[in-house]
Parts: C-alpha cells; structure tokens; sequence
C-alpha cells in the first residue's frame, strides 16, 4: 500500500512577481531590518504563551516587501539573514501587499547568497483598491 512518492522540485518565485490575492510561493529573500509590533504574554492554561509579531521588510534582487512574522518566524528575522520561505501568501492589510507564511508554509535558513536586494522597488508601498464588477 505504500507507494513512493515523487517530490517535485519546487518553483522559485521573484519579489516583484507577486500579486494580490496569490499564495503558494517559494522564495529566497534576504532581510533587510525588522520592527517587532506586537509582543505579550497569553494565559492559557496552565503556561503562559507569547505572541509575537514583527513586520521585516525583506527582499531580492528584483524588489522589497513586508514580511509579517508570528511567533517562532520572528527569530528568523535578524538583518542579513538569507532565508527560504515556502508556501507564501500575499495578506492585504490597508490596501497593500504583506507577504507571510502561515501553518502550512515553512521559514528556512537559506545558504548565505550575494545578491544585493533592490530597495528603490517596494511592493508595500503600491496601494491597492478592491473594485467590484457587477455583470449584466
């Protein structure tokens, strides 16, 4: 009943490729700084849990964007750091673009890499409107 199963290679998507609205991506990124947002304490029975958010603004060679990181993530955070992010969704948070990576998605330390990222191509600053089409 056990049948192998072939693992496919996975697809590495470029900062500025990303759209609204869009998830399932891979990529290499390196961060440029991070600002933790929110840090407190949870009572939750019998332990007391964190929660922890930090915005990192990350990118490559071909632009910037916000990273959202939650809880474990944010350790990953440090500038400098080369990191791979797999499974990665685009969250609209007031009209722009914020990349994460939630349960199903996975933050990895990355080989150190040379690239220098883009700075003057921030997909976060882009403002974007939702318009609804009504057919007739």
């Amino acid at each position: 009943m056990a049948e192998s199963k072939t693992l496919r290679k996975p697809i590495f998507t470029k900062v500025d490729q990303l759209r609204p609205g869009t998830s399932g991506h891979t990529l290499t990124i390196k961060v440029v700084n991070t600002k933790m947002v929110l840090q407190k304490g949870r009572p939750d029975g019998p332990q007391v849990r964190q929660i922890r958010i930090a915005e990192s603004l990350v990118g490559d060679e071909t632009g910037m964007i916000i990273f959202t990181a939650r809880n474990e993530q944010v350790d990953f955070m440090k500038e400098g750091a080369t990191l791979t992010l797999r499974n990665a969704k685009i969250d609209m948070f007031k009209g722009s673009m914020r990349l994460a990576v939630d349960k199903w998605g996975r933050v990895e330390v990355a080989e150190p890499d040379s690239f220098k990222v883009k700075e003057d191509n921030n997909l976060s600053l882009i403002e974007y409107e939702l318009i609804n089409i009504v057919e007739e």
